[in-house]
């Protein structure tokens, strides 16, 4: 299919990218033009305005917002949406909130303009592993983004089906599902997230106590010196607490054993505090998830080493520099 793709950072980039491979014909776009013309290289249809991309694009036009939550993120489907002509499509595949696309979707229904959420899991490593989409939006619109989904996501690969699930038809084994309505696949992907910060935080706290094993404070039989990048290794192989993020954690410990690199100041992208005012809407207790926001917040104040290694997975699978760091 042919698509546009506007905002060509880290993952915008890297997803133009992995569906030029694919096939697919991309128009790619982005504020700054160096990203633009670098993809132009690699067989992209470069444009230069939104208006440009537009022109680009044959009914019914589909284009990929790419550019971070926030103001970026309205005033770009703002103006695609004063572009556009009814049937056409906008995706949002950033971090927004879930919120603001039940908000722009009825705003654009008054036009004709479809419009789909789909939050977008990978990180830097999407482009070679693939993306784990979570979509939402009508039917019509998931359908015609389709093409782009399955080239997008990693695809069965090797992993098997879960037992249990013969007879349920359902893209999930291809790495990409229509969640639900508008919205749905950005709550989905919150949640997801939400769920990644309780995650590393589990990680990071028992790292953390195993590095204070050797401290002087404990009885002279009882202190250990433990090799933690080895710990992580043995780990990946037949524990039950494998996971991609303790393969990533493995990686960064075997680079920097000290995490001396990191300071231990620990970002949040927004969609674990949304997480958490989505529990207290539900009134749905979420001790782990709130305590692992709250930990973040306290890491700008007073950093641990347990704070270390979760600056370390973000950079890992995200390429997420700490605040005041050139990446």
């Amino acid at each position: 299919m042919k698509l546009a793709m506007i905002g060509l950072g880290r993952m915008g980039g890297n997803m133009a990218r992995r569906l030029l491979r694919g096939g697919h014909q991309v128009v790619a776009y982005n504020r700054s033009p160096e990203p633009t013309n670098e993809l132009a290289k690699e067989g992209a249809i470069p444009a230069y305005t939104l208006a440009e991309v537009v022109a680009k694009l044959a009914a019914p036009r589909v284009c990929w917002v790419m550019v971070p939550a926030g103001d970026a993120t309205e005033a770009t489907i703002e103006e695609l949406g004063k572009l556009l002509s009814p049937g056409d499509l906008i995706v949002d595949g950033g971090n927004s909130y879930f919120k603001d696309d039940v908000r722009r979707a009825e705003k654009l229904a008054h036009k004709g303009i479809l419009y789909a959420d789909v939050g977008t899991s990978g990180g830097v490593w999407g482009i070679e592993r693939g993306y784990c989409l979570m979509a939402g939006g009508t039917r019509a619109a998931i359908e015609l983004l389709a093409p782009a989904l399955r080239t997008l996501a990693p695809g069965m690969g090797e992993v098997a089906p879960s037992p249990g699930r013969v007879g349920r038809t359902s893209t999930a084994e291809q790495g990409y599902l229509h969640c639900g309505p508008v919205g749905a696949g950005h709550f989905v992907k919150m949640i997801h997230n939400g769920i990644e910060y309780g995650l590393m935080q589990a990680y990071a706290e028992g790292l953390d106590i195993m590095k204070g094993a050797a401290s002087d404070k404990l009885p002279a039989n009882q202190r250990y010196e433990l090799d933690l990048a080895d710990i992580c290794e043995l780990w990946r192989r037949g524990s039950v607490v494998g996971s991609w993020l303790l393969d990533l954690t493995a990686m960064a410990l075997a680079e920097n054993p000290k995490l001396d690199k990191y300071t231990g100041v620990v970002a949040d992208s927004g969609e674990g505090r949304w997480t958490v005012f989505a529990a207290v809407e539900e009134a749905v207790p979420a001790d782990v998830l709130t305590a692992a926001l709250y930990t973040r917040f306290r890491s700008r104040q007073e950093h641990t080493f347990a704070e270390k290694v979760l600056s370390a997975m973000r950079e890992k699978f995200g390429g997420h520099t700490e605040p005041g760091k050139k990446a």
